[in-house]
């Protein structure tokens, strides 16, 4: 098959949805624009612009806004998942009935369900459950919506079980300005792309007291082995970890302004408190809930996340977070990889 005759549906109109909607787009395809949002579908309609979640940017004609889920996912070869990580199973389970048979369904949320602890592909394999788990993917690495948005150059990594499927979304996605690698660890690269939104709110709040920079490398590095300890106990390639998925986008949301996760993390170090930030937040931090589902995985498994263990007390037990730098500082001396090796 072309490539280019791929039929595709995006479900999702954030700034990450439409960023790379407008990506795809750009691109050459024409594809269905699923937005929860009736608004958000006029802007669209009306303005070539998604004024509440991307403003600035003008979308290609190829992109077609839609409320009407079935239209969106209905007779697709690639459905590209793009939802808050807690409204995946709600926004899976609306869909099924829609999905076609032999529909490759790539998941660009990041997060861990809180109730269930599970990533994402696992969610949506649950829920539609007639499709082969090698039917499902995943696209994530160092990329910030503005920038996709404006054509930036950026290097992300897709993963499925099946080479073929990697391969797939790879050639669907690739463009001049955004290069896609593949791997087939799909538990690594959700994961990484998870915990390094928790690790991004440990690393502004450095940002906000005004800590320094060694505080926020000592937080990055030591972040990024906490993430190869869950990851590694849930099945991932340690590898995975030190790419574009894990140490990738590690990087950029830990000392990116753009980042929202940073952004909050910031406030909490300069007095906020967290329901005003969330309050005058109109898109999802992922980290704050990710904080939630990394805690609670870390006491059930026994795995030691000493940072991940303090943003949660900062975000949900009101913890000084000058405190939390003292209880970090003040741990009991160890070899460097502990727990890793």
């Amino acid at each position: 098959m072309d490539i280019m005759n791929t039929k595709i549906g995006v479900v999702g109109a954030g700034a990450w949805g439409t960023a790379l909607a407008k990506l795809l787009a750009d691109k050459g395809f024409t594809l269905d624009h699923w937005a929860f949002e009736t608004e958000v579908k006029e802007e669209i309609t009306l303005h070539r612009e998604n004024r509440s979640f991307l403003p600035g940017f003008s979308l290609p004609p190829g992109l077609v806004p839609t409320n009407d889920i079935e239209k969106a996912v209905s007779g697709k070869d690639l459905v590209l998942m793009v939802v808050p990580s807690h409204c995946m199973r709600a926004v899976a389970t609306q869909m099924k009935p829609f999905v076609s048979p032999g529909t490759v369904i790539v998941s660009a949320s990041k997060g861990i369900e809180n109730k269930t602890h599970m990533i994402m592909t696992d969610i949506l394999s649950e829920i539609i459950d007639f499709l082969p788990d090698h039917n499902f993917g995943v696209l994530s690495g160092p990329s910030f919506a503005k920038e996709v948005a404006a054509g930036v150059p950026t290097v992300v990594a897709a993963a499925a079980l099946k080479n073929e499927v990697a391969t797939f979304i790879q050639k669907v996605f690739s463009s001049p300005n955004f290069r896609v690698y593949v791997n087939h660890d799909i538990i690594g690269t959700q994961i990484g792309g998870a915990m390094k939104n928790v690790i991004a709110i440990a690393a502004g709040a450095c940002d906000g007291m005004n800590m320094g920079l060694n505080p926020r490398a000592a937080l990055i590095t030591r972040g990024l082995t906490e993430m190869n300890r869950l990851g590694t106990r849930l099945g991932a390639d340690p590898l995975t970890l030190s790419g574009l998925a894990g140490v990738g986008d590690l990087l950029l949301t830990c000392t990116g302004f753009l980042s929202r996760n940073y952004t909050v993390g910031k406030q909490i170090g300069q007095g906020k408190c967290l329901d005003d930030i969330i309050s005058e937040m109109r898109m999802v931090a992922e980290g704050v809930k990710t904080t939630r589902s990394v805690y609670n995985m870390s006491k059930k498994l026994n795995v030691d996340l000493p940072i991940c263990a303090e943003v949660y007390s900062v975000l949900f037990e009101n913890s000084p977070v000058e405190k939390t730098v003292e209880r970090l500082m003040g741990r009991s001396l160890k070899h460097e990889l502990a727990g890793v090796i």
